[in-house]
């Protein structure tokens, strides 16, 4: 099955549509979050000269103690040879902890910072984005691809530069102590040169892959995993399991291409050295007989020839390691530069305190062109005013929830509180105005308070307790040991659905909203529950601007008005014994509702 497939085409990115990003425009995008830290950036950098110079400078150590001790047997003095040589080594291992280690701090922190402005992104896109990207995916782009940064961030395109400036210091030295035997040693470099920037485009592309494949098996994974009671009841098991097969077959084949690429450059890069050291020993037995060049200096170019490939072999490695960060970072940054959100206005405006009136003034919306969802509706709730909303699947109550919690914008007419365009307002201070129980309440990792609360300040305990009484939940609470302190787990998973919904109801009641939104707040509540919270809601509902979506009409009778909608138009306004007197739509309605009961 395809990605395309499995998505949707309405998606607002797709993963074979993510553009090719060069190396230099990655580290001039990841240098915005290593910024704030550019002092130990900085200081990685330093280090990074003093640590080629005390390894460049043992076999040099080497080359001494072998031509002016070793060779002439006078070994008067070695022993300060011995111990130069010894601090090298012990400078050099001090050297390259610092640098590591204050080089991962930085990175670290910056890919803190790079999670928190990701989140914080996604947090403000538009809730018709979610509806159109798998779960999945995102999750991979937030996670995986996040991590795949870490080795080029906090090492990687550092440690680079250090590989890169020893090189060319080896490179120089070799040329003053003999350029003849060094342009001899170095005639295989253009050659890796070359392999390297064919590798580069293969080695992208298998990244890429990879990238692609994780993002579907995540995708599959969250799905099953969600949908895991589905699949159990309908034995879907086998077919689910054999999908999972696929992608992961699909991930692994991805990853056994990335891997021959880097397993082949790495063994050609082996190999080249192996050949070049060769090469030294032969051209270099012959200089030495000759008495053109000393022993000692024969093996202190073998010794910088071997350190020319320790940096080329780590290049080839770190160089792997960019092409998955770059590939990744395709991928967060095409996430981070998404801009499905809605409009806010520079200098947005707050609403009054004091009673809230609603008005849609001629107001149409559709989810696709040319399929009208709302027609012209017009609609004015009043302060204190109990609106009920009715309708077959589809008549677009929903969406007019949607709207008027400035979730979505209208494609024309205007929607407009106290006589402000919702668009003029702060989206999160108006919403801060509204409480929402759906028929599908989500509850969170935590305690029955802190679903309560949600964590806002300004809930006091007085709030809570309130409210836990006034819709039953104490009753709940009081099973427990811990009462509101009770864990209700994921999702609220230890609860059942109708204790769920109660959470939801006092949660609606602690925020003490100027508007009431139920939509089908009461259908995952059996009678005997309902009976216990319907004068706690009616109560509630007596003293703020309501707006309920009902399905059961009996649970609407008391509402001051009705309104009746039908493919997208309002039918009929009124209350409920006017509409049953008018003989409409909602009668036919009340009638058929009735007759299943019966």
């Amino acid at each position: 099955m395809s990605d395309n497939k499995r998505t949707g085409m309405g998606s607002t990115f797709s993963e074979s549509a993510i553009a090719d990003m060069s190396e230099v425009t990655v580290v001039r995008r990841l240098w915005k979050y290593l910024r704030p830290y550019r002092g130990m950036f900085f200081l990685s950098l330093v280090l990074l000269p003093a640590i080629s110079a005390v390894e460049l400078l043992q076999p040099y150590l080497l080359q001494i103690a072998i031509d002016q001790y070793i060779v002439p047997r006078d070994l008067s003095g070695f022993h300060l040879i011995v111990l130069a040589f010894a601090g090298c080594v012990f400078s050099q291992g001090i050297l390259q902890f610092t640098q590591v280690w204050v080089m991962q701090t930085a990175g670290q922190r910056a890919l803190r910072d790079l999670r928190q402005a990701v989140f914080d992104h996604v947090q403000s896109l538009s809730v018709a984005f979610f509806q159109r990207q798998p779960l999945g995916r995102l999750m991979a782009r937030l996670t995986t691809d996040i991590e795949s940064l870490q080795e080029a961030l906090a090492s990687g395109m550092v440690t680079m530069i250090g590989d890169i400036f020893t090189l060319t210091a080896i490179v120089v030295i070799l040329l003053w102590k003999d350029w003849r035997f060094a342009l001899a040693s170095f005639v295989v470099v253009p050659f890796l040169l070359a392999l390297t920037a064919v590798f580069r485009h293969f080695m992208r592309k298998a990244f890429r892959e990879v990238r692609t494949k994780v993002s579907r098996l995540y995708s599959h994974l969250q799905e099953s995993i969600a949908g895991m009671q589905v699949i159990q009841l309908f034995v879907r098991e086998t077919i689910s399991g054999n999908e999972y097969r696929e992608i992961n077959a699909e991930y692994r084949d991805a990853n056994f291409m990335a891997i021959r690429f880097d397993a082949l450059l790495y063994a050609v890069v082996e190999a080249v050295g192996s050949v070049t050291v060769g090469v030294i020993i032969w051209y270099g037995s012959g200089a030495v007989v000759r008495d053109v060049v000393t022993l000692g200096v024969l093996v202190a170019f073998i010794e910088y020839m071997q350190k020319f490939f320790v940096p080329i072999r780590d290049l080839a490695q770190k160089y792997n390691f960019l092409q998955a960060a770059i590939v990744a970072s395709e991928r967060v940054f095409e996430l981070l530069d998404e801009t499905d959100r809605l409009p806010v206005v520079a200098s947005p405006l707050t609403l009054d305190e004091g009673p809230l009136e609603i008005e849609f003034d001629n107001v149409c919306f559709s989810y696709l062109p040319d399929e009208p969802v709302l027609k012209n509706i017009s609609l004015r709730i009043r302060p204190a005013e109990k609106i009920a909303l009715v309708g077959h699947t589809g008549s677009g109550k929903s969406t007019i929830i949607q709207l008027l919690l400035r979730l979505r914008d209208p494609d024309s007419g205007v929607i407009r509180v106290n006589g402000i365009d919702v668009r003029e307002l702060d989206p999160i201070a108006y919403r801060r105005h509204f409480a929402v129980v759906m028929q599908d309440c989500f509850l969170f990792q935590g305690t029955i308070r802190q679903n309560i609360t949600l964590d806002d300040p300004e809930v006091s305990d007085e709030a809570v307790l309130e409210a836990a009484r006034s819709v039953h939940v104490e009753r709940l609470a009081a099973r427990y040991s811990d009462g509101l302190e009770h864990l209700v787990g994921e999702r609220g998973q230890h609860l059942s659905s109708g204790e769920r919904q109660l959470v939801s109801f006092a949660r609606a009641v602690a925020h003490q909203p100027d508007i009431l939104v139920l939509d089908e707040a009461t259908a995952n509540i059996d009678s005997e529950t309902e009976a216990l919270i319907q004068d706690a809601v009616e109560s509630m509902m007596s003293r703020q601007t309501s707006v309920v979506i009902a399905h059961r009409l009996s649970t609407i009778q008391n509402a001051d008005r009705i309104i009746v909608l039908h493919r997208g138009e309002i039918l009929e306004d009124g209350t409920h014994q006017q509409l049953l007197a008018a003989g409409g739509h909602y009668a036919t309605l009340h009638r058929l509702q009735y007759r299943e009961a019966g």
